[in-house]
């Protein structure tokens, strides 16, 4: 084997005769690596601490957090930045993804789009990043030269930089104030790495996205205090969760909620309170919007 792959283009061992087998045993082969996934990210978890509190730290100074990658890459980083609007009521430009080749690499594979550095400096003054932007860069070898090229300017910028890698000898780990390496070793299918480090790469966004708004107070315990209600699943939290909090009737929240377009908080400080929209709009302004700020 040659010593200049990373693991995640070696030959794996245990899935040797994966085409031999029947289907069964071909999806237990699948599923075994795949329970090798959440282990190697929790001996991530100091790194993603790190992380975490320095997405906060920007978050507070009015910064924002960009996902770079190139492939499955770029689709996770942009799918984890698309899901925080409604989640956590964030402003669309909060968290952002940014993917080598633009919107079209979303469905289809853009040639040559990985190792594009110009592609790089096009996509870093489009987004008119600062210093108090937090640059993510996404790569499974951690050598693809688009997210290098994105973090070696974040990083004469003065931007905070984070890289998320399955290499521990990436190239990115140069350029990157917090280097979180998850060690997913070979694929099922060699080289195929849409699967364990694809896999690992999401349980990473999902804690860096997730602990950055819990930390910036964007649920009240474990309440999703500030989801968007666009739909009728989602009204229906928001009257379970104003109903939890304020230990009232749901047919009591659902009134408070449809009489002000389904503010959670405003209707929790109204019920509460009696606080009115605007009193509660202002006290939610001088806490920075944190509940628990206010009930303490």
């Amino acid at each position: 084997m040659s010593n200049d792959l990373t693991a995640t283009e070696n030959i794996n061992r245990d899935t040797i005769n994966i085409d031999l087998v029947g289907t069964y045993d071909m999806l237990v082969m699948i599923n075994n690596e795949d329970m090798k996934v959440a282990e190697a990210v929790r001996k991530c978890i100091p790194q993603i601490t790190k992380a975490v509190d320095m997405i906060v730290r920007n978050f507070l100074h009015g910064g924002r957090l960009l996902y770079v990658g190139a492939g499955t890459s770029g689709r996770l980083g942009v799918l984890d930045a698309s899901e925080c609007p409604p989640t956590f009521n964030t402003p669309p430009d909060m968290v952002k993804g940014i993917i080598a080749g633009g919107d079209r690499a979303l469905r289809e594979a853009i040639e040559g789009a990985e190792d594009s550095e110009d592609m790089a400096l096009f996509d870093f003054d489009e987004n008119d990043i600062c210093n108090n932007d937090t640059i993510v860069g996404i790569s499974a070898s951690g050598n693809a030269k688009y997210v290098c090229k994105f973090l070696q300017i974040a990083k004469i910028k003065q931007c905070k930089t984070i890289a998320i890698t399955s290499n521990p000898q990436a190239k990115m780990k140069e350029f990157a104030d917090c280097f979180i390496c998850v060690e997913t070793g070979a694929e099922a299918i060699s080289g195929s790495t849409r699967m364990k480090a694809g896999t690992a790469q999401k349980m990473i966004l999902n804690m860096l996205s997730t602990g950055s708004m819990i930390r910036i107070g964007k649920t009240y315990h474990n309440l999703m205090i500030d989801v968007k209600p666009t739909n009728a699943k989602l009204k229906r939290r928001a009257i379970t969760i104003v109903s939890e909090i304020c230990q009232c009737k749901e047919l009591t929240a659902q009134n408070v909620l449809e009489s002000n377009g389904y503010k959670i908080k405003h209707a929790i400080l109204f019920i509460l309170y009696g606080l009115d929209y605007n009193d509660a709009d202002n006290l939610l302004k001088q806490h920075q919007g944190v509940l628990r700020r206010i009930f303490e």
